[in-house]
């Protein structure tokens, strides 16, 4: 799909600026934290739906933000004041900093598709995971508690993101900019030139296209976004642990994506919230026994929605072809 209709994402994000007018607190509590893994899902189906690289280190920059959002907020980055501000500034700096330096090493050396990417993507989160775990700076395999919220400047009065309804409000308008944002860069001549990379790379450089600035560009937002994620999950959490960093949630955002639908970060985002929103229903109903329904039912999406359950719909909505 080479862009995304507009209409139902302005629908969608007006829908959900109106769900506190009828929403408990708790609910807008739980859908503030599944908008910042939405943001998650949203990086990787750009990266893997637009430019064909199936990252599973995803959580690594994920886990950076939310990392480089807790030393700044506790105050443990040498001649650098404590400030949650500027701690969500490092949220999105230190990973995209990271994802150029993982690019040019990966992407330069050309192994920037195939298993080759996959298995070193994989490897990536699993040592940044196990660093994490053996870092008594970055507190070991307990991580860090006891995180500042983050404040809003208003007139007169400095609001901080604790209760439900600010925080939600906060994150629903972080996260509508970031899917406008990458609506946008889907649909420019840019974007076109990364999915051509993503179809035929040695076609797109014959054509006058440098394969590994545009791979390396896709790499690094997606690594952006990821980040932001991460720094905002750790400021309504106030606590950052290793599994941020690891296997475990990369394969997690793979299922939403997958569910949601890759060709599409608003799919994706949309995949997110349905599948977690899913495994609380499941704990709730089945117990212990909640992953295999939960496993079961995502088989079930694969094989009836190839492009998910939300991307077929607005692939159709775009005027795409069916597959």
């Amino acid at each position: 799909m080479s862009r995304e209709p507009l209409l139902p994402a302005l629908l969608l994000w007006t829908a959900l600026a109106l769900l506190p007018f009828a929403a408990p607190a708790w609910l807008l509590a739980q859908l503030a934290q599944y908008l910042a893994y939405g943001l998650l899902a949203m990086s990787l189906a750009y990266v893997w739906g637009q430019g064909g690289l199936l990252s599973f280190c995803q959580a690594l920059f994920f886990g950076a933000g939310a990392y480089a959002f807790a030393l700044a907020g506790l105050g443990r980055l040498p001649l650098l004041p404590a400030s949650p501000g500027l701690g969500l500034v490092l949220a999105v700096l230190v990973p995209t900093a990271l994802a150029l330096l993982l690019g040019l090493l990966l992407v330069g050396a050309r192994v920037a598709t195939g298993p080759a990417w996959a298995v070193l993507t994989l490897v990536l989160g699993v040592i940044a995971e196990r660093l994490a775990v053996a870092s008594p700076f970055l507190g070991g395999s307990n991580g860090l508690a006891g995180l500042p919220p983050l404040a809003l400047p208003l007139p007169g009065r400095t609001l901080e993101l604790l209760d439900p309804l600010p925080t939600y409000l906060a994150l629903l308008l972080v996260a509508a900019a970031v899917q406008l944002g990458l609506a946008r860069a889907i649909a420019a001549p840019s974007g076109s030139l990364l999915r051509a990379v993503r179809e035929d790379p040695l076609r797109a450089a014959h054509l006058g296209i440098d394969p590994t600035r545009a791979r390396l560009r896709a790499f690094t937002l997606a690594a952006a976004v990821a980040g932001l994620g991460g720094g905002l999950f750790a400021a309504q959490f106030g606590f950052v642990a290793p599994p941020l960093l690891g296997l475990g949630l990369s394969t997690e955002v793979l299922v939403w994506v997958a569910v949601g639908g890759r060709g599409s970060p608003l799919a994706a985002l949309l995949g997110a919230v349905l599948v977690k929103t899913v495994e609380g229903l499941l704990g709730e109903w089945l117990g212990a026994g909640w992953p295999l329904a939960l496993g079961l039912l995502l088989l079930l999406v694969v094989l009836l929605f190839p492009r998910g359950i939300f991307g077929g719909l607005l692939a159709r909505l775009a005027g795409a072809p069916d597959p």
